[in-house]
């Protein structure tokens, strides 16, 4: 039967202190080689706390890493280099990002969204900028989507 280990860990700065050294300890597993994986796959969720769960076989030694993803609004606030949204989005816009920005986010949390394509992706993470204050190419979000949805950033989706 497989042991599962839930974490929640620095993006890219895991280590075999705890919370995950005393968890892993005891089922005789390489902790380094484990928290080498943990940073390789939260690297791009630097200063930001990312869920992560080990699941190890007992018998083998073997583990797989899966490693959940911060909320779009999180990322969101860490691309546009601010601490919190806006209480009032309507009249008090916080930050800005780029539509490169907002692909980069898209393509992060890809595989938890049910968008069908990269464009239809970019445009949910713009619906929640639009949520917390976040212009997007200093265009108020609803003008930015009809522009993405006429095609005129078109070149940014290609996958």
């Amino acid at each position: 039967m497989k042991q599962v280990v839930e974490s929640l860990v620095d993006g890219g700065k895991a280590s075999a202190g705890p919370p995950l050294g005393p968890a892993l300890g005891p089922m005789g597993v390489n902790i380094g080689k484990i928290v080498a994986k943990i940073n390789e796959k939260t690297k791009d969720f630097q200063g930001m706390k990312v869920p992560v769960k080990v699941i190890i076989d007992p018998a083998t030694k073997q583990f797989e890493i899966e490693v959940g993803v911060p909320p779009t609004s999180a990322l969101v606030l860490k691309e546009a280099s601010i601490d919190k949204g806006s209480g009032d989005a309507k009249v008090d816009l916080v930050g800005n990002l780029n539509v490169k920005q907002v692909v980069k986010i898209a393509k992060m949390k890809r595989d938890s969204m049910l968008a069908s394509t990269l464009k239809a992706a970019s445009k949910e993470v713009i619906g929640t900028c639009l949520s917390i204050g976040v212009t997007v190419e200093g265009k108020p979000v609803r003008e930015m989507l009809e522009n993405i949805d006429t095609g005129q950033y078109d070149n940014n989706f290609e996958e």
